[in-house]
């Protein structure tokens, strides 16, 4: 069904026609999901491949890879690999594949891990403070905030979360640790709210609080960095990179890391260099929206952007 996860019926994919319409899918190709979630694009691009098409799934959530292998039991064209996408590069060529046609990155937190309390994502329901996408590595939101010093803690809600008033909830989080420990979503929910002098309509007060400290937890944007250049790498001529993304910071590193491989190699402003020698990798192609009928009926999709390009190559220019 377009637009359903298989493994989670009730769960919307975002962009997913565009998603498979921008990868360029060739029916004999190699494909890389690096963000498996609960299988919706998976799905999608399976059912563009050919019986002699490929697919390799990550995830570093063993909840998903489990909930894949079961409802993929008898897919034989994918490979599910329990790996952060950081490891792309090794993952691929574990599974056997040293090069590909085409890969997508889904990023953010996947909508069961906001939906299930236990793993502790979302302030709309009470539960333990982990946040980690895989729980068996490193160590949960609730150790880190029994230990960050203050100065440290506003520098990640400011930089990650954008909040304003980083300063006075980092001191309110050390103080209140100092008489009980903060380890459920619930309080640090409330301890945020009443914090934060003035709320925004349509949001909750701990929004970025919750999105700065998930992002810190997970290392994303250094997931994030790290992963782009090896796609690159992985990448056959005329094969895409298609991303899509959720917030400014983000969009601003996914499209930053695309003008650089457009432009090629740098070189020092006083060197005099032909195009011909830059050398660039990607070729930049235009990022879409959604429509404003998927946001209607998937709210998740409001925020979406999806950036995507081409791998260059001989011809490819």
């Amino acid at each position: 069904m377009i637009g359903k996860d298989p493994v989670s019926q009730g769960h919307e994919s975002v962009m997913l026609e565009e998603v498979v319409e921008a990868l360029k899918i060739r029916p004999g190709g190699v494909y890389v999901d690096g963000t498996f979630g609960r299988g919706g694009h998976t799905q999608a691009i399976l059912s563009q491949l050919g019986p002699e098409g490929s697919m390799v799934a990550f995830d570093r959530d063993p909840d998903a890879i489990r909930a894949g292998r079961d409802v993929f039991a008898m897919e034989s064209r994918l490979k599910l690999v329990h790996r952060p996408f950081s490891e792309l590069a090794q993952g691929c060529h574990e599974a056997g594949f040293d090069q590909g046609d085409g890969i997508f990155f889904d990023l953010g937190v996947s909508s069961p891990q906001l939906d299930t309390p236990s793993r502790g994502f979302s302030f709309i329901n009470d539960g333990p403070l982990d946040m980690r996408m895989d729980p068996g590595q490193g160590e949960p939101a609730s150790a880190w905030l029994a230990r960050v010093e203050a100065g440290e803690l506003a520098d990640v809600l400011f930089r990650f979360g954008d909040e304003r008033y980083a300063r006075r909830i980092a001191r309110a989080i050390v103080k209140e640790r100092e008489v009980k420990a903060i380890e459920t979503t619930d309080q640090l929910a409330a301890l945020v709210s009443k914090v934060i002098p003035h709320h925004e309509k349509s949001k909750h007060p701990a929004t970025r609080t919750f999105q700065a400290i998930r992002i810190k937890v997970n290392d994303e944007l250094g997931q994030l960095e790290r992963v782009l250049p090896q796609a690159v790498r992985w990448l056959r001529p005329g094969g895409r990179l298609v991303v899509l993304s959720f917030h400014s910071l983000e969009h601003r590193r996914v499209k930053k890391f695309i003008r650089q491989e457009v432009r090629g190699d740098d070189f020092p402003i006083e060197i005099p260099v032909l195009q011909s020698q830059l050398h660039p990798r990607l070729k930049s192609l235009k990022s879409r929206r959604p429509s404003k009928e998927e946001v209607a009926n998937n709210p998740r999709s409001r925020s979406a952007t999806l950036h995507f390009a081409e791998a260059m190559g001989d011809g490819n220019a």
